[in-house]
């Protein structure tokens, strides 16, 4: 989790009775401005909110199977099945500074498909998404091709289940 410093004095004041968050002891007066607002507190980012946007943005990208490895793919379909249990971060790991953030993905590729291409789109993309959404600055983007989804080959997703 982060924390990104934006007001470094002030952290855990409190106001006394009759005064103002100037401090200057008045009550009821005109205040002095306290400048930005946008400086006026911090802002916290879980690693669990950049792992999510990293997920969605590399899903988006033409040839990206899924994301994680066999064995996180195989204990995936059975919680995907659950109400609820879809993981959006299965395969993104995230290490989140104050103002940086570095991201490991495990992805599975359609076969055909340029996996360099891939991998650059995939890399654009989650960059794009995160420092977008999120103010950090990405400073890398590990790319790991665990798999290559052959068309022959069959998911759990596509079967249709015997139970409904």
């Amino acid at each position: 989790m982060t924390e990104t410093a934006e007001q470094p004095e002030g952290r855990g004041r409190t106001l006394e009775k009759g005064t103002s968050p100037a401090g200057n002891g008045t009550s009821g007066q005109r205040r002095a401005p306290l400048g930005d607002p946008a400086t006026r507190g911090r802002t916290t980012i879980a690693d669990g909110v950049v792992e999510k946007i990293a997920g969605l943005a590399a899903r988006d990208v033409e040839g990206v199977h899924a994301l994680g490895s066999g064995i996180s793919r195989g204990f995936g379909a059975v919680r995907d099945r659950v109400p609820g249990g879809r993981s959006v971060t299965r395969g993104v790991r995230a290490e989140v500074g104050e103002v940086q953030a570095a991201l490991d993905l495990d992805i599975v590729v359609d076969y055909g498909v340029s996996i360099v291409a891939v991998a650059h789109g995939v890399r654009e993309n989650v960059i794009a998404a995160v420092e977008r959404m999120t103010g950090l600055e990405v400073i890398e983007v590990n790319i790991a091709v665990g798999d290559v989804k052959l068309p022959e080959d069959t998911d759990d997703d596509d079967q249709e289940q015997r139970v409904q």
